[in-house]
């Protein structure tokens, strides 16, 4: 770490705030898309600040990749266990913090494994795609059947226990990578799962400080950015301190690499999203605290969200299939930019139509994601990261994983000792 230059600091902070204003912004739609969105913008980002042309016709696929990956976490259930975490015994809140860092470890896992394996993926060592989809999907229903069902280990009873699943996936991927010798996709999993994990906890933790002060502001929301920031710092670190293989700039799309994959990026994603959260009933319960009779609101939000996310989608698209194959035509960093912004300013256009932020200044969290998104385009041009390439080593990955763990417990004491009972507290085990 010593090594480390000014640029890759702020590199690395800008990929954390990426992925980390995107993260908040994604505790308001919930689910996998929402988490698919966030990670698809983190992913991006880092692949903006990398500046490696050979990366930029993988760019819509690795995006891709890793917005899959990080929605894939988004399948678990942790409302339970932020609540272990605002208890009052040692063992309650070690035991909230502990299994927060396994949730957004999984997170981050997945998403950092993905994103990196396309970036990884080479002519001479090619990924076999099925082979890894099939892979993850056997892995995934295994450890689900075999640990939560069979074993009965449950983690926040009587909620779901998809945590397995993605266990089972994240293990199944590890396997992958280490069998395949994909060195360099492993470390930017690991090093996404540790930032992704220790944010999680660390975020509860904040929480806990924030609603014992009264802080006015969404503690909830300090939660969510928290995940967000380390896991896209612990991703862009992987990333930047890789070895990754040489290649050549291509002089063509290929329609797997460019058009399929931007279809269900900055599509399909935004699609889901739309069509899951900008529900009649809902809106009009959200618009109904700021306006009286808001039904005439809420079908211009809906409307209006429906455009923004279509026009620029069927834009690109159309754009990239014209281009496809054209001699000498490969994705520029200026194109990708364009992508990144849009895809970026969309989401933050979904957050202020869907919490109704543009009729009151209630949700003041809601304006600081767009300060965050100008800083971040502002900056991400002057910023280049030194690759220092490092080798892969577990033994110190494990020290990593023992050293948060015991500054979790460190946290744990904190906690209890300056609180008592709280609101949404949660107990797993009765001392």
């Amino acid at each position: 770490m010593k090594n480390i230059t000014k640029n890759t600091v702020i590199s690395l902070v800008l990929a954390g705030m990426a992925l980390g204003t995107a993260w908040a912004i994604r505790g308001q739609f919930g689910h996998e898309q929402g988490a698919a969105w966030a990670g698809g913008i983190g992913s991006l980002c880092i692949i903006l600040l990398a500046k490696k042309k050979s990366w930029y016709n993988k760019a819509m696929k690795a995006a891709f990749a890793g917005a899959v990956g990080w929605g894939l976490g988004g399948m678990m259930s942790y409302g339970a266990v932020v609540g272990y975490g605002r208890g009052v015994d040692f063992i309650n809140v070690y035991y909230g913090l502990s299994m927060l860092f396994i949730i957004g470890g999984l997170y981050g896992l997945i998403g950092g494994g993905l994103f990196g394996l396309v970036l990884a993926d080479h002519p001479e060592k090619k990924v076999k795609w099925h082979q890894v989809i099939a892979e993850m999907t056997v892995g995934g229903v295994i450890f689900y059947y075999f640990i939560i069902e069979q074993l009965g280990i449950a983690m926040t009873p009587p909620r779901s226990e998809a945590w397995g699943v993605c266990a089972g996936i994240g293990i199944a991927m590890m396997y992958y990578l280490a069998r395949k010798k994909q060195y360099s996709a492993m470390r930017v999993a690991v090093f996404a799962g540790l930032g992704g994990g220790f944010g999680f906890a660390f975020g509860n933790f904040l929480q806990v400080l924030g609603n014992v002060a009264d802080v006015p502001f969404n503690m909830w929301n300090v939660m969510e950015y928290s995940l967000g920031f380390f896991g896209g710092l612990g991703m862009a670190y992987g990333a930047f301190t890789a070895s990754w293989p040489e290649e050549k700039e291509t002089s063509r799309y290929s329609f797997s690499n460019l058009t399929l994959p931007m279809i269900g990026f900055i599509f399909l994603i935004p699609f889901i999203v739309w069509q899951q959260s900008f529900v009649m009933k809902d809106l009009e319960t959200t618009l109904g605290r700021l306006i009286e009779n808001p039904v005439l609101w809420v079908r211009m939000v809906q409307w209006v969200a429906l455009m923004a996310f279509l026009i620029p989608a069927v834009t690109w698209i159309s754009l990239f299939s014209n281009k496809k194959g054209q001699s000498g035509e490969s994705m520029s960093h200026k194109e990708i930019m364009g992508i990144f912004i849009t895809y970026f300013a969309v989401y933050i256009v979904f957050t202020i139509l869907i919490t109704g932020s543009f009729l009151s200044f209630y949700r003041i969290e809601q304006f600081l994601y767009i300060i965050n998104f100008v800083v971040i385009v502002l900056l991400i041009q002057k910023f280049q990261p030194k690759i220092t390439v490092k080798e892969a080593n577990p033994e110190k990955w494990i020290y990593m994983v023992l050293g948060i763990l015991l500054f979790l417990a460190v946290l744990s004491l904190i906690a209890i000792s300056i609180h008592g009972e709280m609101p949404g507290m949660n107990k797993r085990f009765d001392w």
